[in-house]
């Protein structure tokens, strides 16, 4: 796949305390070192110890970041389909929301935006673990934009799951299958 790096990318990764949003986006933060000068990852999260909303924002940059912190982002990724309209108004003009589509009441609400459907946790749990579905949805980003190799976020996979060979399995054959749906979706 050809990558498609642009001066500055920053996604917003959110939905529900212990679905995995803030190692989504720690892993893909550590990826983007390797390939961008400058990166940040920044959680935002409640006192609740499950259950409770949380994200983190990721910008990875050729070009000096100015504040870690943003408003909106040109992509947003939502775990929990019921949140979508809770980070709509987090999307810059013309940007992009994955959402994982298992929860998804009413969808999109209004906004300049495109709002794409991805079956993540169905994807996770037909490969035998229905917590790895931030690991499709991770792919799917991936797959989508190509602004990062594949490859990269693999080996900082690895790096955090390598010696749990099951684990690591499976969170990696979850990122595939993402990267897999991200290439045939459209933005």
């Amino acid at each position: 796949m050809e990558e498609r790096l642009s001066s500055k990318n920053d996604i917003i990764f959110a939905g529900l305390g212990g679905m995995g949003v803030l190692m989504a986006g720690h892993i893909l933060s550590r990826a983007a070192l390797s390939k961008y000068k400058h990166v940040s990852w920044l959680p935002s999260y409640g006192v609740e110890k499950r259950g409770g909303l949380c994200e983190c924002i990721v910008i990875f940059s050729n070009e000096e970041i100015a504040s870690p912190i943003i408003d909106k982002a040109q992509t947003v990724i939502v775990f929990d389909g019921s949140q979508v309209e809770t980070f709509e108004h987090r999307i810059r003009p013309g940007g992009t929301m994955l959402v994982e589509s298992s929860g998804i009441k009413d969808g999109k609400k209004g906004g300049d935006y495109k709002l794409i459907r991805v079956p993540g946790l169905e994807i996770a749990t037909s490969i035998g673990a229905g917590q790895i579905n931030n690991f499709v949805l991770l792919g799917a980003y991936v797959g989508l934009t190509g602004a990062i190799q594949p490859e990269l976020v693999e080996d900082e996979m690895e790096k955090r799951f390598g010696t749990k060979k099951e684990v690591f399995a499976n969170n990696r054959e979850a990122f595939k299958r993402g990267i897999e749906l991200g290439r045939t979706l459209t933005s």
